[in-house]
């Protein structure tokens, strides 16, 4: 496969703003896109180690969203802020039903 030729061109949500009862909800499924990833690697073998490591299938990953180190919940969370932006971007609106 050929990457030189690939120039990602993401949706500039850079002029959304969420609101709070929103970001609260990235929050919510950024732990819910952590437990997905966690029990698709579950499902494939992998169990929780100290390190990474491929070959042995652990990752120090595999616990709870609570647990992870900040810097891994900003990347779930960043992608669950993103997602929303984008669906606010394309015209949707995103209501609580009560």
């Amino acid at each position: 496969m050929n990457t030189d030729s690939y120039n990602p061109n993401p949706v500039d949500t850079s002029d959304i703003e969420l609101s709070e009862e929103l970001l609260a909800l990235a929050e919510n499924m950024a732990a819910n896109v952590h437990d997905v990833w966690a029990i698709g690697r579950m499902n494939e073998g992998w169990t929780f180690g100290t390190e990474r490591n491929d070959e042995l299938k652990t990752h120090p990953c595999l616990v709870p969203y609570s647990d992870l180190p900040e810097s891994e919940k900003e990347y779930d969370r960043s992608t669950s802020i993103e997602t929303l932006k984008f669906i606010i971007c394309k015209g949707f609106e995103i209501k609580k039903h009560k």
